[in-house]
């Protein structure tokens, strides 16, 4: 089965679509009950909705937060 999923799974709550894969929570959940034929024609959708997503800036990991806070000591 195809699938667009990056294993980012978080939703853009502006737009309502997935920041890693663009699909909306109710395809997500539907997607295994889509013919072979729909989940291609909602995936060539999906390019432009990725770029209407807000990308938040990464999170700083606590590794990142460590040893930023050692070169600032």
């Amino acid at each position: 089965m195809i699938s667009p999923c990056t294993l980012v799974c978080s939703i853009d709550l502006k737009t309502g679509y997935c920041f890693g894969c663009g699909r909306t929570r109710e395809e997500i959940a539907a997607w295994t009950d889509y013919t072979d034929a729909e989940r291609r024609v909602l995936m060539e959708t999906l390019p432009a909705r990725l770029e209407t997503v807000e990308r938040r800036p990464r999170r700083e990991t606590r590794r990142q937060r460590i040893i930023r806070e050692r070169d600032t000591a």
